[in-house]
């Protein structure tokens, strides 16, 4: 056995984020050009991954229906599509349903919500924090990375 060779050491989580700790270290103290470049920057690479990765998920998605598709006319396989076609109506109600009732629990809890987000941060309604200018610019890079991938 050679005494020279390495060992590959498992990723530890806690120096992960000492690292990115480090490199960007409170976001929400720095200037607000640092934190719209940090934020524009790191929303544009979310992003752009999660349109490379819906994309490829789609694509996969896609191709298996049209390979069941297949299977199905060439006698492989036998799919009952009027029994699909019920159920997915039944499922259709039942988020039609459930989205209706979340929409009018949202409108009637927004003012408690706003209430209790205040509560909990500290941070009076309607006032803008430092870290708003991250999260605002962070948002932007997403529909930015969204938009050019």
């Amino acid at each position: 056995m050679d005494s020279n060779k390495k060992v590959a050491k498992p990723i530890n989580t806690k120096d992960t984020k000492s690292i990115i700790d480090e490199i960007l270290g409170d976001v929400s103290k720095t200037s607000a050009t640092k934190q719209i470049i940090i934020g524009a920057s790191s929303g544009w690479v979310t992003g752009y991954l999660a349109m490379k990765v819906g994309r490829a998920a789609a694509f996969a998605l896609g191709g298996g229906v049209i390979l069941l598709e297949l299977a199905n006319e060439k006698g492989y396989i036998r799919i009952n599509w009027d029994k699909i076609n019920r159920q997915i109506d039944q499922v259709e109600d039942f988020v039609d349903r459930k989205a209706d009732q979340v929409e009018s629990l949202v409108k009637d809890r927004k003012k408690a919500a706003k209430r209790w987000y205040s509560n909990v941060t500290g941070i009076p309604q309607n006032k803008l924090r430092e870290i708003h200018v991250f999260l605002i610019s962070f948002v932007a890079g997403i529909a930015i990375g969204i938009g050019t991938s």
